[in-house]
């Protein structure tokens, strides 16, 4: 898939033997690869119409569905090829029961739809205005909460106005630390250099020429200067296991107009339920349920009244069931994060509840067992050209806003350069947005999105367990440019050889990116 040589990874997948379907994706992204546009919308299109219940596996053995990424795909290079003039209508494949492991039980409802010809007059239609619209479902009615329009679209609103969730995930570890070693530092308290500033937001400076030095034309800058500059307008954190530091992040707010996701990690890793790492937290434990609720509590009572405050989320992708059984119990997970959510708007009815999952694993009992969770939140990492049929599939089964807790790309590729990888993963981030952006309200796609998390604000070097070296190892594969995660080079922004840790930064293609799309 990732050989140079395209020549030869077309024909090496034109007789490969694998499922049709598959072997047709492939074979287009080889095209697609080799700028051969119009052959590759043919394979993808074909999947659609001769094998739309063809089917894959991903690294952690879940189910890909081919199909529904191929119509992603045909939307994805329609949208960036508008010479082409054609749009894909009513095409759709619905997969009933399709969210856990079993295909056993998958029932494949399809609608293969046409390609046409689009027309000048289809661009100059008028979109939907706002005054003109009724509200159909108000979720909250604080100062941050929710309005779905007559139309089925969704908007955060905060202080009266629509509010486009511009966030990154935000943990400046310094190189040498780690968690899995019990050596990590909480980077709100950090002053290395002891002047009286926390590190990172304020004494980091940019590395301009790449030196690994900081030169006389470097000045410190500060991560939230710089963060403000590139258009952030939120970040994401959790208040466990470090003490979080009310008076930074009020700075962060009233200095840089950059407001906070609050969560907790509602047993996952074990942390807040009094569990062990091994088994770790059972979510049919009414002690450690017990805990996991006083946790949650704790947080929305020292933090409700804070101004930072979007809103609150609930676990980080627990459903993969690391230190955690919800995924052999997700129906028991649902129902508790659910009764949790209940909990926090008795508490603080001002902001509203999303919970953070892994991808749509499980989606349809997630439906049917968490009425009180305001938004679909999840991590995602999907590849360059968006997060295909989530959007659809969660207004489908759930009729809720949603946005993306965690997608990015990692900056390294084997057999790549520097300069190509940056670009690589600035692509990603481009295609990851504009996929967020084609589904807001009143615009092509589904109308529920409100907005997504970039993973992540800096490289974190722990992540594949040797802190002090920045590896390149590939820790698992997936839809990244040499198809495998490199999980320490996640960064919109990198450490350098690490020396000056944790205030040199070298900003990325994919910095920029954000800082044209977000400003």
């Amino acid at each position: 898939m990732h050989s140079p040589d395209l020549e030869a990874a077309f024909l090496k997948w034109a007789s490969a033997p694998e499922p049709e379907g598959v072997k047709l994706f492939y074979t287009g992204l080889i095209l697609e690869k080799s700028g051969l546009i119009k052959q590759a919308l043919k394979c993808y299109y074909a999947i659609v119409v001769h094998f739309p219940g063809s089917y894959g596996w991903t690294y952690w053995h879940t189910p890909w569905y081919v199909a529904q990424a191929a119509i992603a795909k045909i939307n994805f290079l329609l949208r960036r090829n508008p010479q082409l003039g054609y749009r894909l209508v009513d095409t759709d494949i619905q997969i009933k029961n399709g969210y856990d492991h079993d295909l056993a039980n998958d029932i494949v409802i399809t609608h293969p739809g046409r390609l046409v010809k689009t027309n000048f007059m289809e661009k100059l239609k008028s979109k939907a205005r706002l005054d003109l619209l009724s509200i159909k479902r108000r979720l909250g009615k604080g100062k941050v909460h929710l309005v779905q329009y007559e139309t089925g679209d969704w908007q955060l609103i905060v202080n009266n106005k629509p509010f486009l969730i511009k966030a990154v995930t935000y943990s400046p570890t310094k190189v040498g630390e780690s968690p899995d070693e019990g050596t990590q530092t909480n980077w709100m308290e950090n002053d290395f250099n002891h002047n009286g500033k926390i590190d990172g937001p304020y004494d980091s400076f940019v590395d301009k020429n790449i030196n690994n030095l900081q030169d006389k034309d470097e000045p410190v800058t500060g991560d939230f200067k710089l963060m403000k500059d590139m258009g952030v307008n939120t970040i994401r954190l959790y208040h466990q296991p470090f003490k979080v530091h009310k008076e930074l992040l009020r700075d962060l707010y009233n200095k840089y107009g950059i407001r906070v996701i609050m969560g907790d990690f509602l047993g996952k890793y074990a942390l807040g339920s009094g569990a062990k790492w091994n088994p770790g937290t059972d979510y049919n434990n009414e002690e450690q349920k017990k805990n996991m609720m006083e946790s949650v509590t704790k947080m929305v009572l020292e933090f409700k009244d804070e101004p930072f405050i979007l809103f609150w989320l609930l676990g980080n992708e627990n459903v993969y069931g690391y230190a955690c059984n919800a995924d052999k119990y997700p129906d028991e997970f649902f129902k508790f994060a659910n009764q949790v959510a209940r909990q926090i708007k008795a508490l603080d009815p001002e902001h509203p509840v999303a919970i953070c999952s892994g991808d749509t694993l499980f989606l349809d009992k997630f439906g049917k067992a968490a009425p009180d969770i305001d938004i679909f939140g999840t991590n995602a990492y999907r590849g360059d050209y968006g997060f295909g049929y989530l959007w659809k599939q969660v207004k489908q089964e759930t009729d809720k806003p949603v946005f993306i807790t965690e997608f990015g790309c990692p900056a390294y590729a084997e057999g790549k350069t520097v300069e190509d990888t940056e670009y690589l993963q600035a692509e990603y981030h481009r295609g990851s947005w504009e996929d967020i952006e084609c589904n807001m309200a009143f615009r092509s796609g589904a109308g529920n999105a409100l907005g997504g998390v970039a993973f992540e604000w800096l490289d974190e070097w722990w992540k594949a367990y040797e802190p002090s070296l920045h590896d390149t190892k590939g820790l698992f594969s997936g839809p990244f440019p040499d198809g495998y995660m490199h999980e320490e080079w996640l960064g919109l922004c990198g450490q350098g050889n690490g020396n000056l840790s944790p205030f040199l930064r070298q900003l990325r293609k994919s910095y920029f990116i954000y800082k044209k799309m977000w400003r």
